[in-house]
């Protein structure tokens, strides 16, 4: 950001609670200061009773997350956010139903990090995600505003993120890393020069088992890129340029 005024920083979190806690965590430590006081200002919403986000997309519920999210990002507003972060990419399918309800900016997670492979060069990107990620494209139309060519997993791997996802990490269970691995070797023998971590929780496995810059988390994207529009400086991010 070129603004140097200050500001505060919204959370609409909960979806899911680990992935909002990860998030804030990052935020703090990948912020440049010398003192408490230089910290980006956070408020934090976590409203883990939202209604599932890809249940609704998939039609197995008629409960409309944008209600509630919509609730929570107009109250962050009243508290006094300048901007605000969504730290769920399935949540991203009702961004501009959210967006529409407040007068301050939602940083897009999903724009913003297939911005972030277009900096790096990437000419095809593998997609690991929720099924309502996946099945709404959501990814796969903003990759196409960036010239750049998508891949999700077969039916069968699609089931072990999912299982990941809703098996392991949301019930705070060890993540079966040969499931995680198939599904990754599948992607990168499409020719997949970076395979995007499109699910928060996914985000918990890069921290847990070291994987490598191949892998683009889109947590981390979120978080360097809401640091910069809080009129701060990201530290710490491998591979991150200042500005993209």
């Amino acid at each position: 950001m070129k603004d140097d005024k200050s500001k505060m920083l919204g959370i609409l979190g909960g979806l899911g609670p680990m992935s909002t806690a990860y998030f804030y965590e990052m935020i703090t430590r990948h912020t440049q200061v010398n003192c408490d006081q230089d910290h980006i200002d956070m408020v934090i919403s976590s409203s883990a009773t939202t209604p599932d986000r890809t249940g609704y997309i998939l039609g197995t519920s008629s409960d409309n997350p944008a209600v509630r999210m919509s609730e929570d990002a107009r109250r962050l507003v009243e508290f006094g956010a300048d901007v605000i972060a969504i730290p769920c990419n399935t949540a991203h399918y009702f961004y501009s139903e959210v967006q529409n309800s407040i007068t301050v900016p939602i940083i897009h997670i999903i724009y913003e990090t297939v911005k972030y492979c277009k900096s790096l060069g990437a000419e095809k990107i593998g997609i690991m995600a929720t099924d309502g990620t996946v099945i709404s494209n959501t990814y796969q139309r903003i990759a196409e505003e960036f010239s750049i060519e998508c891949v999700v997993p077969s039916a069968e791997n699609q089931q072990k993120v999912m299982d990941i996802i809703y098996g392991c990490v949301k019930q705070g269970k060890p993540v079966d890393m040969n499931n995680f691995y198939s599904v990754s070797r599948e992607l990168t023998k499409a020719g997949c020069d970076r395979i995007i971590l499109g699910c928060t929780e996914l985000s918990l496995i890069k921290r847990d088992h070291g994987l490598d810059s191949f892998y683009i988390d889109a947590l981390e994207v979120l978080a360097w890129r809401s640091i910069q529009y809080c009129g701060k400086k990201p530290i710490g991010f491998e591979d991150f340029k200042d500005e993209i």
